[in-house]
């Protein structure tokens, strides 16, 4: 079955075709009448009605998104005429002072982790705290309210301060609570 390739195509002879003496023209003609025939009018108003939908939901779509941003500048200049004061925007050296506490407390806070063990002393200082953050924001009014003074700057500051060290205690109370239990488990 194996053949060399060489020995089948040996016989083989390619055959000239040709071509009959109009065959361009024909091709020609032919060629013409495809390219050239007229549309009817239904395929043209198809083509142009679909044209015209795309057009329509490419406006529509750019349209609602620029109705959206003109709303939120108008949300925004609202905002910015009617902003609050905070400790931080007081000054750079408030706003540092207010961003190194909410930072810490709040990485004090995710390191947290309740047991049932720990559940009572947890809420106990977690109310405390919520208080204190109640206390700051009523403190907050107050310095939109009556001012900018040395008084409730330093209250803002004392906040956060007190709300820090509660739960560096706290953190130290389920620190000795854990030794404990663990101390307890061993034995």
């Amino acid at each position: 079955m194996l053949q060399d390739i060489r020995d089948t195509l040996k016989d083989f002879k390619v055959e000239k075709g040709t071509l009959t003496n109009n065959h361009s023209k024909k091709f020609e003609a032919l060629l013409m009448q495809k390219l050239h025939t007229k549309q009817s009018k239904t395929t043209q108003y198809k083509k142009l009605s679909i044209a015209a939908a795309i057009l329509l939901l490419i406006t529509v779509a750019i349209q609602n998104p620029l109705e959206k941003k003109i709303e939120n500048l108008n949300d925004t200049k609202t905002s910015l005429v009617t902003e609050e004061i905070s400790l931080g925007s007081i000054s750079p050296e408030f706003n540092t002072i207010e961003i190194y506490y909410t930072n810490s407390i709040n990485l004090v806070m995710s390191d947290l982790r309740v047991t049932d063990a720990n559940e009572e002393i947890l809420a106990g200082y977690l109310s405390k705290i919520k208080e204190l953050a109640q206390e700051y924001k009523a403190l907050t009014k107050e310095l939109n309210t009556k001012g900018i003074n040395d008084n409730t700057i330093d209250a803002l500051i004392q906040n956060l301060q007190l709300r820090l060290q509660l739960l560096q205690r706290l953190k130290k109370q389920l620190k000795n609570l854990n030794t404990h239990s663990n101390e307890n488990t061993i034995i």
